[in-house]
């Protein structure tokens, strides 16, 4: 078709978030780079071509925070759309929250977090920790289902 422009929408970004709680605290780190920058939120990032949303969960927990773990489902997805300057939308990331068993290691700060450290579940409040989007919800989630395993 001759005479008309076609324009290719940028498509969804799938990342992965992992969710560790361990002994009543949440895993998290501080995001070195948007979106988020500066945010406490879940180890996470893309999901390389090839790889499971299980072995992306794995991968970025070990990689930001030099803790093994073992995915074990998916609690969420949310959909983080990043305004542009003009209210359009630049970028759209889908975020798989992946429940993830710590297995070793302690929390250290590696490739894009500023630090990494346990927070206890009972302290997470947007109010008093500068959060990413859902972040205590998505704990406390994690921490439910948790202990209804173990039940």
């Amino acid at each position: 078709m001759t005479g008309q422009a076609f324009f290719h929408s940028p498509s969804p970004v799938p990342a992965v978030i992992a969710v560790v709680i361990h002994e009543g605290q949440a895993l998290l780190v501080r995001r070195a780079n948007p979106p988020d920058a500066g945010l406490w939120g879940f180890p996470g990032g893309k999901i390389e071509f090839g790889e499971t949303v299980a072995e992306a969960a794995n991968r970025e927990l070990l990689e930001e925070t030099g803790i093994e773990g073992e995915a074990q489902g998916v609690i969420t997805t949310l959909d983080i759309l990043v305004p542009s300057s003009d209210g359009t939308i630049r970028q759209h990331y889908i975020l798989i929250a992946v429940r993830c068993r710590w297995i070793s290691g302690d929390a250290i700060a590696g490739d894009d977090a500023l630090e990494a450290g346990w927070f206890p579940i009972a302290d997470l409040d947007p109010k008093t920790l500068p959060m990413s989007a859902d972040v205590d919800v998505i704990a406390r989630q994690a921490d439910a289902m948790d202990k209804a395993d173990s039940a």
